[in-house]
């Protein structure tokens, strides 16, 4: 059970996986990524929750990867074969895991390419709304500036009030 956090928060969840009788098998707090492997030994409804209870206000995205059972054999009657491998066997075999590594991989930079991402998106906001900010800052500051200087050039006359010659 490969387990990243993708967006959201400080990029950590707690997790937990209980067996089908209540007893739980694997438990971590507030990791980024992780990975966990269980060999069963009871048959049953295995049970996993990722838990964002100690960050209620950010909401987050977890990838995850469950695999049950083993991988089937590439090539039939492999498991139950006396003579060794043929050279056209074997490069089957070799192609088959470096495949394998490939997709591992590939998945390993999509899920860093989604974070970096989110990140990204969420920098972008911050500079937009600073940049707004920044934007009606200075316009007020170029009124004001204006403004105080007409009204050092503006001449202010005297009230003439009713007592002329």
């Amino acid at each position: 059970l490969p387990t990243q956090v993708i967006s959201g928060g400080h990029y950590d969840v707690d997790c937990y996986v209980e067996d089908p009788n209540g007893k739980t098998i694997y438990q971590e707090t507030k990791k980024q990524y992780d990975s966990f492997s269980h060999h069963t030994e009871v048959k049953g409804v295995y049970t996993f929750c990722f838990s964002n209870e100690f960050s209620t206000f950010s909401h987050k995205i977890v990838y995850f990867d469950f695999q049950v059972g083993d991988e089937p054999p590439i090539l039939p009657d492999m498991n139950n074969r006396i003579t060794a491998l043929t050279q056209m066997e074997s490069a089957c075999v070799t192609i088959h895991e470096m495949l394998n590594a490939v997709i591992d991989s590939q998945t390993h930079y999509r899920l860093r390419e989604a974070q970096d991402r989110s990140r990204a998106e969420e920098l972008n906001g911050r500079v937009s709304y600073w940049s707004v900010g920044e934007t009606l800052i200075l316009f007020v500051v170029s009124i004001g500036q204006v403004m105080l200087l007409k009204s050092f050039f503006t001449e202010k006359r005297p009230s003439s009030g009713g007592a002329g010659t």
